[in-house]
């Protein structure tokens, strides 16, 4: 570990070059992250003291990552407030049930249709279900999106999704590991996850006056410390019951946006979530090695493109089935079609289990195509809505369903 500090200065050195990129060219520099930790890594050549394999400070940086997810979950649930949540919390539990159905279902058929036996088929239909909450918080910051209708949808989908993971990883482990699968185990599994997500927003909100008096601290000192021992305590015990931590982060940005400290918290916490955040994607890019994806391109576009068409048609479905405008809905589909950090845990699960390799590159090349498109997707919703609403005509079935209805004539 004599060259960690070295390693981790090239590291954000490299970073910061391609973001300067990403702003000159005008574009998420979400992909440019991940495609230099991709550049570099174990392949990577050495020149002198700068070693780009990063093979020291690898474990290091994986875990900068991780606290990278927690804080863009955190700042997302501080833009948000456990209020709005609650208020939808039919129409989210509609909208994540019909999200997770069409993505799951597709998954399934597509697995099938190419001729994978079951636990390979489970596997694949993991990947393609379960979005990047990383990725999804960070494009919302970045468009500044945070206030818009179907943010709360979009949130509501993502946690959805954490309890369809924390039970469908139960499953899958029993199958894939041992061979067999406990029922009650299962369905312990989900109740802890769906129990610890509603004890907080509930718990969280009556205590909301306290948590004012607490908060009441002139040092920002040690206001962050009382906030980041906030974070990691209800996000590393989030994670010790099987649910995800970056749920767990969310949750409490979601229960402190409800403080008179909101503006406060988010001022403080931006460069941390703008620094951790970029590591993130550089150190989920160290993970892909590139020599590897050559087998899994055509199974990989195959997931792409029944990827988005299940995002798009779940999202018009789930926005109609809240109320939103068509337009709303369509930027639901496309604002979570990014792929990341759930679906490289269900391709380790398989490879844990001694399943076909070719789902380790598959997860992999299918991730990164989904986190260069989820991006630039979700930045040009407009243009796509406009260019679906040109086929479909949704506004004109909007303004039919507006016109008022004619009273019959009596005059005669």
């Amino acid at each position: 570990m004599d060259h960690l500090v070295l390693e981790i200065g090239l590291a954000v050195t490299l970073i910061a070059l391609v973001g300067l990129i990403a702003n000159k060219v005008k574009f998420s520099v979400i992909p440019f992250y991940i495609l230099i930790g991709m550049a570099v890594g174990p392949h990577a050549p050495k020149f002198g003291v700068f070693d780009f394999r990063f093979i020291e400070s690898a474990p290091f940086i994986e875990f900068l990552g991780r606290l990278g997810v927690l804080f863009l979950l955190f700042y997302l649930g501080l833009e948000f407030s456990v209020g709005r949540l609650m208020k939808s919390g039919k129409n989210i539990a509609v909208g994540g049930t019909i999200y997770i159905i069409i993505n799951f279902t597709l998954g399934l058929v597509y697995g099938f249709s190419l001729g994978f036996p079951l636990e390979e088929t489970l596997i694949m239909a993991g990947i393609t279900t379960i979005s990047s909450s990383a990725i999804v918080a960070k494009v919302l910051v970045d468009l500044k999106r945070t206030a818009n209708r179907e943010t709360e949808m979009i949130l509501g989908i993502i946690m959805f999704e954490d309890v369809f993971l924390a039970v469908y990883i139960s499953i899958l482990s029993g199958l894939v590991l041992s061979g067999s699968s406990s029922l009650g185990g299962v369905l312990l599994s989900a109740a802890y996850a769906l129990g610890f997500m509603l004890l907080v927003l509930v718990v969280g909100r009556k205590a909301v006056p306290l948590l004012n008096k607490i908060l009441n601290i002139r040092s920002n000192e040690l206001f962050l410390l009382l906030i980041f021992g906030a974070l990691f305590l209800v996000a590393g015990f989030s994670e010790t019951i099987h649910v995800a931590e970056a749920i767990g982060a969310l949750l409490v940005g979601l229960v402190l946006a409800e403080t008179a400290h909101m503006k406060r918290i988010e001022h403080l916490i931006l460069p941390f979530r703008d620094f951790f955040g970029a590591i993130f994607f550089f150190s989920f890019g160290l993970t892909i090695d590139p020599t590897a994806l050559g087998g899994a391109v055509w199974l990989s576009l195959g997931a792409v493109a029944i990827t988005l068409f299940g995002n798009v048609l779940a999202g018009m479905l789930a926005g109609k089935s809240a109320g939103l405008s068509p337009k709303a809905s369509a930027n639901i589909g496309l604002t979570i079609v990014s792929r990341g950090e759930f679906s490289i845990i269900m391709a380790n699960l398989g490879k844990a289990g001694g399943l076909m390799e070719l789902l380790q590159p598959f997860a992999a090349l299918y991730v990164l195509l989904l986190a260069i498109l989820g991006p630039l997707l979700t930045k040009e919703s407009k243009l796509i809505y406009n260019g679906m609403n040109k086929v479909f005509r949704f506004d004109r079935k909007k303004a039919k369903d507006k016109e008022p209805i004619k009273e019959p004539d009596v005059s005669n």
